[in-house]
């Protein structure tokens, strides 16, 4: 039972902030940003390569949440809502530094091709193996894989067709394999 309290000790406390924030008090806007920004800032990170860019995009993300904070309606997680705002504001700054590029080429989806891989990389060189994706596959990638989007959402939010969000995903998820098995053969013959 106390647990069950906690949780709505929290979610009272995430209101009361809130509220307080939308009439401008900079202490609650400051926790709330304290609260968040760690996770929305490996958000910004998913999509662009460069902490600093990602940290300056994460920036511009909360100076929109606490500028259109009173559209937040108390439906969903106060959380989701800033998360949509980061990924939007990430897709814009890629968008305006021109690096997406969907590769709109035919392709056949073989349903025998297998996207799972056992392997123990660490968190750091995965992150690394999404960063040296295109751009166009890291984006549908991790919008698909890590966020959980639908290709009718990431079709809609990127102004691309399904096919191509499908697209995009199934040649991210085929390079990321081959690079995931290039390294697991260097480590295999580096342990020898």
């Amino acid at each position: 039972m106390k647990l069950f309290l906690k949780v709505i000790q929290l979610h009272n406390n995430e209101a009361s902030l809130i509220k307080r924030a939308i009439k401008k008090n900079r202490e609650a806007q400051h926790v709330l940003f304290e609260l968040y920004s760690s996770k929305m800032l490996s958000v910004c990170r998913y999509y662009i390569k460069d902490l600093q860019q990602a940290e300056e995009v994460m920036l511009n993300g909360f100076f929109k949440v606490f500028t259109h904070l009173k559209s937040y309606e108390n439906k969903g997680s106060f959380e989701g809502w800033i998360r949509r705002i980061m990924i939007r504001e990430a897709i814009s700054f890629l968008r305006q530094k021109k690096r997406i590029e969907f590769s709109v080429e035919n392709f056949e989806f073989n349903s025998d091709s297998s996207n799972n891989i056992n392997t123990n990389i660490e968190v750091a060189e995965i992150q690394r193996l999404i960063d040296s994706l295109p751009e166009g596959y890291k984006m549908v990638f991790v919008m698909y894989a890590i966020e959980g989007y639908k290709h009718q959402e990431i079709a809609a939010l990127l102004n691309i067709t399904e096919g191509t969000s499908k697209s995009q995903l199934f040649k991210a998820r085929k390079l990321l394999q081959g690079k995931i098995k290039a390294l697991h053969k260097k480590t295999s013959y580096g342990a020898s």
